[in-house]
């Protein structure tokens, strides 16, 4: 099993800033692809970056230039730097790995729990 804790969401007011964390543990033998999503009210869930263990990211148009994630390959971590946020922005984050477990080499997907970010005008 592999596990995935967020932490970091709240309320902010528009234009400010958040730092999202998300912490993989468990049976892992590597993680190939770490992000997060978000799902707002009626809305589906969509991507909103992605990292490889590599270090190329992929982002969604709507936070471009906004939203930095990071990971820490070492720790099996990964952050999302949020700035400039919008009332738009407002969702549940979740955090996402894909990766292989450890002695089956079988390969796994997790979410996390989720994390509310809510962003007032």
């Amino acid at each position: 099993q592999v596990q995935l804790v967020e932490s970091g969401g709240g309320l902010v007011q528009a234009g400010g800033s958040l730092r999202l964390s998300c912490a993989a543990s468990g049976s892992i033998s590597s993680i190939n692809v770490m992000g997060w999503y978000r799902q707002a009210p009626g809305k589906q869930r969509e991507l909103v970056a992605v990292i490889t263990s590599g270090g190329s990211t992929s982002y969604a148009d709507s936070v471009k230039g906004r939203f930095t994630i990071s990971r820490d390959n070492a720790k099996n971590t990964v952050s999302l730097q949020m700035n400039s946020l919008k009332p738009e922005d407002t969702a549940v984050y979740y955090c996402n790995a894909n990766g292989r477990h450890i002695m089956t080499l079988r390969p796994f997907g997790s979410w996390g729990q989720g994390t509310q970010v809510t962003v007032s005008s």
